[in-house]
């Protein structure tokens, strides 16, 4: 497709705009720019004030026939309406930009919509086959432990049952962060990333198990043994260094996030 010097232009635009105006974080506004790039491959690249509700629907029709390139399989209804919605959402943006006023009609993007019943198809919940409690603490009790990276990798599996916490919380959860007497982490969100960078305390589930004493045991091990302070990362990155034979070896823990 050939790069078209307009759209990428007012794409930068509505995109600084999502991040500083409507405060939308990276991760929400990279998601936007795929979407919209997806819609300019549907039209070759067209000009954004050539759009004609044509164009719309051939993008959903697009999506519908379209694939996840991971499985294999067709979209998911829910990725679909996510897709339409954030170019439906920019196009009405565009319908108020100087240049594109009086070639785009607020109405006509309301031709990214599903059908109600595709709607309701998407926005319906399911339940996923999960293991059970008891499973979860089997598997963790019984995980090796000799090493550093077994220790850290044991403690993360009971820490992350033990709290709930986001994957991308407990990877910059600092070690002072947890208070094992009151059973409580606090996230801190100048440090920690959390959802929406909201700070709150939040306090271990009563699941029962050993986890409470491999979690306790993994961060007197980080103290006593690695001498970690209260600002150094819970979970430790792995140290990755190059050997004699000039190959990459594991090496330990790394005082990295």
């Amino acid at each position: 497709m050939k790069i078209n010097a307009n759209n990428e232009r007012i794409k930068r635009k509505y995109l600084h705009w999502l991040e500083d105006a409507k405060r939308r974080d990276k991760k929400t506004t990279s998601l936007v720019a795929a979407a919209i790039s997806l819609f300019e491959a549907s039209t070759g690249g067209k000009d954004f004030k050539a759009f004609h509700i044509e164009r719309a629907r051939k993008f959903k029709r697009d999506l519908w026939e379209g694939q996840n390139s991971k499985t294999g399989k067709p979209l998911a209804q829910a990725t679909i309406r996510s897709r339409l919605a954030m170019v439906k959402a920019f196009f009405q943006w565009l319908a108020d930009q100087p240049g594109y006023k009086s070639r785009i009609n607020h109405a006509d993007t309301e031709y990214f919509n599903l059908t109600e019943k595709q709607e309701r198809a998407a926005r319906a919940s399911r339940e996923r086959p999960v293991p059970t409690i008891e499973q979860i603490c089997r598997a963790i009790e019984g995980a090796p432990h000799e090493t550093a990276i077994e220790k850290r990798d044991r403690a993360l599996l009971a820490f992350t049952l033990l709290t709930g916490l986001r994957d991308a919380a407990l990877a910059s959860l600092p070690l002072g962060n947890v208070d094992l007497g009151r059973r409580e982490v606090f996230q801190d969100a100048r440090v920690v990333a959390t959802k929406n960078s909201k700070t709150m305390t939040t306090f271990f589930f009563p699941v029962g198990g050993e986890l409470v004493e491999i979690v306790a045991d993994w961060i007197g091990y980080l103290r006593q043994e690695q001498m970690f302070s209260r600002t150094d990362p819970l979970f430790p990155k792995t140290k990755v260094e190059v050997d004699e034979t000039g190959c990459f070896v594991v090496t330990g823990l790394a005082r990295e996030y």
